[in-house]
């Protein structure tokens, strides 16, 4: 799988590359230890596999989503610091035309999860280290990728309203990866957050 970014990653520096990613490079193996959504995967780059770093001889090959966002996060972060300003992805440049379509982030899968309760967002977010943020009815921040966050807000419904959500990001994020994957990384977190949902709430 994803065999191009594979073969892009093997030829970049290492310690470079850890110091772009702002994860560790372990010499010895010859593989990135890196986060992505509080779980630590180890990503070998002599025998192009990754699997989360839980010690045992089981240790869960990572999916293709999350190779993919692994990858193309590997290849493509820049050593740079936030821009200190949360927009959504439509007004990331040039978001506003990627995001549509079969582009458009499910936001409906995080609506019917929380949106009659919107402080079950708060219980799903300590499973991930999450830190509750004061946007909408309930929000938090994740930490996706070492320099890739996304805040995700949701309001509840009312009278007058339906329920609904958003994510946002640092206005920086189109430049630490292409739109194209920074649409698979808010993809695998939406899954992964609503599919916690099912188990915590």
């Amino acid at each position: 799988m994803h065999e191009q970014l594979w073969e892009q990653l093997a030829k970049f520096d290492r310690l470079q590359t850890a110091g772009r990613a702002k994860c560790r490079y372990l010499a010895e193996c010859d593989s990135f230890a890196i986060f992505l959504l509080n779980c630590e995967y180890l990503v070998d780059v002599t025998h192009g596999t990754i699997r989360s770093s839980d010690g045992t001889p089981e240790a869960r090959l990572a999916g293709y989503l999350e190779q993919l966002c692994i990858l193309a996060y590997l290849v493509n972060a820049r050593d740079l610091p936030p821009a200190g300003k949360l927009v959504s992805a439509e007004k990331l440049d040039p978001g506003g035309f990627f995001f549509r379509g079969s582009h458009r982030l499910a936001m409906e899968k995080l609506t019917n999860t929380f949106g009659s309760d919107p402080s079950s967002l708060h219980k799903v977010g300590r499973v991930f280290n999450a830190v509750a943020q004061a946007f909408g009815d309930a929000s938090i921040e994740l930490s996706v990728l070492p320099r890739i966050s996304f805040v995700i807000v949701v309001w509840g419904a009312d009278d007058e309203f339906e329920a609904r959500a958003s994510i946002l990001v640092d206005q920086s994020a189109s430049v630490q990866l292409p739109l194209d994957a920074l649409f698979a990384v808010a993809t695998l977190t939406i899954n992964t957050v609503v599919s916690a949902a099912q188990t915590v709430v």
